[in-house]
């Protein structure tokens, strides 16, 4: 896999993007990451500049990532996932413990919306998909249609404009028999969730899906942010991945906390 790295620091931090991403999904952290943190964000197998897996299946992807984690040389890592990366950082977690020190998922779905299961079959699917995101036109008309799930600024299409459009439809497939969220019932890795106030309501009822099977979970409300937490509420987002675990304002287990408005603030 593919991975840049941002900063130096001794507290390690792995980004796993989400659907139709690479890694620049999370270059918007770069100038923000502290001098305690490296960042490393990587290519899923497939995207960007890391070749295509060793077959299309949830286990060699996951075996993938916990390589490239490894791979770092860190001892202990949170891993970082957006959207659908955030469901692959709960398999590495609960294949690699040792490994992976907490999961945090950026407006994570925790299983795939009816909407996204249209472009999975052959046939219709594919021309739907097509139409949807392979052309600049559907793009445009696609995110002029979800503009109540983001901020007036933020095109949530654009990422599909120089992507694997076969690996993209693969990626979907996989996340519709990625298999129901109880899987993560006996996860004891620390986890935080965060999305964002705008975003859509499957979001939402997976952030409520996700907190009932792990209860031990933070969970963070991004005021004024849509499904596009990392470009609309970068500061607040960088005080929350960035935070110390051991901070003792962190929030408790079952309790739901506001973000912070700022980069250095954490508020229970």
């Amino acid at each position: 896999m593919y991975v840049e790295r941002y900063g130096a620091g001794p507290d390690s931090y792995f980004g796993l993007h989400g659907w139709g991403g690479d890694r620049r999904t999370f270059a918007p952290l770069a100038p923000h990451t502290p001098a305690h943190a490296t960042f490393y964000s990587a290519d899923l197998p497939g995207c960007g500049h890391s070749p295509a897996p060793t077959e299309w299946s949830v286990p060699a992807i996951v075996n993938e990532i916990i390589a490239a984690v490894a791979d770092t040389g860190a001892t202990r890592i949170t891993l970082v996932g957006n959207c659908g990366g955030g469901v692959f950082g709960l398999f590495a977690a609960q294949r690699a413990p040792e490994l992976i020190a907490r999961v945090v998922m950026l407006d994570p779905f925790a299983y795939l919306p009816r909407y996204f299961k249209l472009f999975v079959s052959d046939g219709f699917g594919r021309r739907a998909y097509d139409a949807t995101f392979a052309n600049a036109f559907g793009r445009w008309l696609t995110n002029q249609a979800l503009r109540g799930r983001r901020a007036d600024e933020t095109d949530l299409t654009a990422s599909f404009d120089a992507i694997d459009h076969e690996a993209a439809r693969r990626y979907l497939k996989l996340f519709a028999e990625m298999g129901a969220v109880e899987q993560f019932s006996e996860l004891t890795t620390p986890v935080t969730l965060v999305y964002g106030a705008k975003t859509f309501g499957a979001v939402k009822r997976s952030v409520a899906l996700l907190e009932r099977i792990l209860p031990h979970a933070q969970t963070f409300e991004l005021s004024g942010a849509g499904h596009a937490p990392l470009t609309e509420a970068t500061a607040q987002l960088c005080a929350i991945i960035f935070a110390p675990t051991e901070d003792p304002t962190a929030r408790r287990a079952g309790e739901r906390i506001a973000a912070p408005t700022k980069e250095s603030e954490v508020k229970v």
